[in-house]
């Protein structure tokens, strides 16, 4: 019988709620972001379109491989009576259900002291768009689509590579997911040296990000299942991203909101579609949304518990 993470991974899961992410001087993802940054150093000035784009195919492909490889050989050197704590303690920093919580319900606690500016500040540490002059009712907004979207990538794909393939497929995931958010621009100067990354993440996150649809159905408040379901199949489809529509129409259909619409990138606006068919969000949103949130990573945790079927050998 094929054996499957299931045990780490919930493990992993309650890590992260109880213990939050670690220091950034020991966080993974801190060091896949150096790594990043020194290649994006050597590869931007480069001339020719070609060779940058072959750089981007090479750094997209070699740097999730070398996390898989290099979380696979620590793993095989530690002592056996350590092997499961250390893999759901790496396991646990690819996760960051605690995190996202304590920074969206940090932007709703600034609005609801009447705080602007530090709410707008506090937005612009989990959003891309500008923060700056955004109303209440566009702050909840944008705190409410930072937990939707990063739910699916931040907590649902690696909990769900991690039960395929452990920590290192875990950390695999995040390197991909790291890249994207780095380099996976489609407009300059990212626009070569990023594409291969940007189509790797669209490509591992096209399972998680539809689960978590599912999932956001499966806990959502009476009469607002098939509601979810029916606003991810409508309004997913329509963003930019293959993925990122998914939950956040999801959440939208779960929670009765409209979603989505215009924002401001570097002074640019960008149109994007609304999502749902509900009214703005408003307070309190942002902590039906963190606990919509919590439900549907906890009964994926769940899932993933009862598939457990022990460890696989590391041989």
């Amino acid at each position: 019988m094929t054996q499957t993470y299931g045990a780490p991974v919930a493990a992993a899961l309650l890590a992260d709620a109880l213990l939050g992410e670690p220091p950034e001087r020991a966080h993974p993802v801190v060091l896949m972001g150096r790594i990043i940054t020194v290649f994006e150093r050597e590869t931007l000035g480069l001339k020719n379109t070609r060779i940058r784009k072959l750089a981007g195919l090479l750094l997209a492909a070699t740097l999730p491989a070398l996390c898989f490889a290099f979380t696979s050989l620590i793993l095989s050197l530690a002592p056996s009576r350590l092997r499961r704590v250390l893999e759901i303690l790496l396991l646990s920093t690819t996760l960051s259900m605690r995190g996202l919580a304590r920074a969206a319900l940090a932007v709703e606690r600034e609005i609801e002291g009447g705080d602007l500016a530090a709410a707008r500040a506090r937005a612009g540490e989990i959003v891309g768009r500008d923060t700056e002059g955004l109303s209440p009712s566009e702050l909840f907004r944008a705190a409410v689509e930072s937990v939707a979207e990063n739910a699916s990538d931040g907590v649902v794909a690696p909990m769900l590579y991690g039960l395929m393939w452990g920590a290192p497929g875990a950390l695999a995931y995040k390197a991909v997911n790291t890249l994207d958010s780095m380099v996976g621009h489609p407009h300059p100067p990212y626009e070569d040296l990023g594409w291969a990354s940007a189509r790797l993440d669209d490509l591992a996150n096209l399972l998680p990000a539809r689960l978590t649809a599912l999932s956001a159905a499966a806990v959502a408040g009476p009469g607002r299942r098939a509601a979810t379901l029916t606003t991810a199949y409508c309004y997913g489809p329509l963003t930019r991203s293959p993925n990122a529509g998914w939950a956040e129409a999801a959440f939208a259909g779960a929670l009765g909101l409209k979603l989505g619409g215009t924002n401001l990138y570097g002074g640019v606006l960008r149109p994007g579609p609304v999502l749902g068919d509900g009214r703005p969000p408003e307070a309190g949103d942002v902590r039906r949304t963190v606990r919509l949130m919590r439900r549907a990573c906890l009964l994926l945790a769940g899932l993933a518990l009862v598939t457990s079927r022990g460890w696989r050998s590391r041989g």
